[in-house]
């Protein structure tokens, strides 16, 4: 007996339910439309976590160990760690802006709730330039195998934290790497949110139905993501982030021809904010400007685009 193949173009029928979607549009995307004939929706998300780190010089039981400082100095105050990150908001969050305001592209920033709390005033400036500020959890944390009402407890203060300081509330969530198995119920269960960016696993949006509700799901990725700059990672210089993410690009325009596509572009302020990084963004800016095909958004422009197209 031989098993049957599924013909050209179709989705494999899945023989038994199975709590993840491994066949998603099935290679039938939606063919929907971006503003202007745009080939590719273009996403920057630039994280915003500085002071939302661990530290134990702020009473925390451990220092953060992801950053380029290859050191753990145990359980004691490291003021080389939080030099690495102060970086960010003393003197990349303004080459960043400066570059993005310069191309005329609005990025989402994806904000810690303590960071933001620390930093009100980088809050308040993404709002004032037209920037999205979305939640990126309450500390620089994973979610997975977090206490429920504790997670409960930690989405409402970032959400809190963020609407202060910018005087809107915030309609997107993204998880530090791992979310817990309750994280997108939570958030639905909150209300207030458009979408989150727990996935990983399409170039597109698409719903999910949590709770009972319709729900969107906007895919980040790691790939496209200037975090290949930590050590272990593929990216050296400016050059080899632009290369790369500009390859990404040109692909995924032309599947456009097929249905249009989502790229994201991950960025973090003490990482691409470096002098010797920035010219990776800037080429990447430049090279989507020139090919005149891409539709540079925030996050929630995105999402709500998405959500009317499919409800035409």
């Amino acid at each position: 007996m031989t098993d049957s193949v599924p013909s050209a173009g179709s989705a494999p029928a899945s023989p038994v339910p199975d709590r993840r979607d491994l066949v998603g549009y099935g290679g039938r995307p939606p063919r929907i439309a971006w503003p202007g004939g745009a080939k590719v929706a273009v996403s920057f998300v630039i994280n915003f976590e500085e002071g939302g780190e661990y530290s134990v010089g702020d009473g925390d039981h451990r220092n953060e160990l992801v950053h380029e400082a290859i050191d753990d100095v145990g359980a004691l105050p490291d003021p080389c760690t939080e030099s690495h990150f102060g970086y960010g908001t003393r003197a990349a969050w303004w080459r960043i802006a400066a570059l993005f305001d310069r191309y005329g592209m609005k990025p989402t920033v994806s904000s810690s709730g303590r960071a933001v709390e620390r930093s009100p005033w980088v809050a308040a400036d993404a709002v004032s330039r037209g920037y999205e500020v979305s939640c990126h959890g309450w500390r620089w944390e994973r979610h997975t195998g977090m206490d429920e009402a504790h997670e409960r407890e930690m989405i409402a203060k970032t959400y809190a934290a963020i609407e202060a300081a910018c005087g809107v509330a915030p309609v997107g969530w993204h998880t530090r790497s791992a979310s817990s198995v309750n994280t997108r119920r939570l958030l639905v269960e909150h209300g207030g949110f458009l979408y989150d960016s727990d996935a990983y696993d399409d170039d597109l949006p698409y719903f999910k139905t949590v709770a009972g509700k319709r729900h969107l799901v906007l895919p980040y990725a790691f790939d496209t993501n200037d975090m290949r700059f930590r050590p272990g990672g593929a990216f050296v210089h400016g050059e080899d982030f632009a290369r790369y993410v500009l390859a990404a690009y040109d692909w995924l325009a032309a599947e456009a021809g097929e249905a249009p596509r989502m790229m994201s572009v991950g960025l973090h302020l003490r990482t691409i904010g470096r002098p010797g990084r920035i010219g990776g963004l800037a080429a990447i800016l430049a090279g989507l400007s020139e090919r005149g095909t891409a539709w540079v958004a925030r996050r929630d422009e995105i999402a709500r685009h998405f959500i009317a197209e499919m409800d035409r």
